[in-house]
């Protein structure tokens, strides 16, 4: 069996959790459906009445949004941080600090990834963000399993992780 032949070693997994999942597409859901009952029964003027349908229809949008993207969940390997549908978040080499500060600028229950180079952005609500030199993990998943994710990729982008190749 060859180096390439090996299948991947996933270090972490990071599901979301299921009340943490729901509660936010059921707050997100109940958003929209207040904006929309205040944009077509109390609106004070049209203007109003627009801009509380309007925030309704993209509250309703987002509540889709967060339900889909966290069906997914966030994988470690020794080599890439990715989600379970195949997107790569970042390489463990690009990782420059994995940040769990209390004045971190990171999701709720998660930590925050320094790059040295630039990412491509994206965001799955509740799940992740990308933006240029940084990627946020968190929101809906267990603080307990993120630390855990956290430390792991501290250990891989500091090389303290030993291997255990049969060779």
């Amino acid at each position: 069996m060859t180096q390439n032949d090996k299948p991947e070693e996933i270090l972490s997994v990071l599901p979301p959790t299921a009340g943490r999942r729901w509660m936010g597409i059921l707050v997100f859901f109940a958003l929209g459906v207040v904006f929309l009952w205040l944009g077509i029964a109390n609106s004070p003027s049209f203007g109003w009445r627009i801009v509380f349908i309007v925030g309704g229809a993209v509250s309703l949008w987002g509540s889709d949004v967060m339900r889909r993207s966290t069906d997914d969940e966030i994988v470690l390997t020794r080599e890439v941080l990715r989600t379970r549908s195949g997107r790569i978040l970042t390489r463990v080499d690009n990782v420059d600090k994995v940040d769990r500060g209390a004045f971190a600028f990171k999701p709720s229950q998660g930590f925050l990834v320094r790059l040295k180079t630039p990412t491509e952005a994206g965001w799955a609500p509740g799940l992740w963000w990308a933006r240029g030199t940084f990627v946020g993990i968190g929101g809906v998943v267990s603080g307990g399993q993120a630390k855990a994710m956290a430390e792991i990729l501290t250990a891989l982008s500091l090389n303290l992780m030993p291997s255990y190749d049969e060779d």
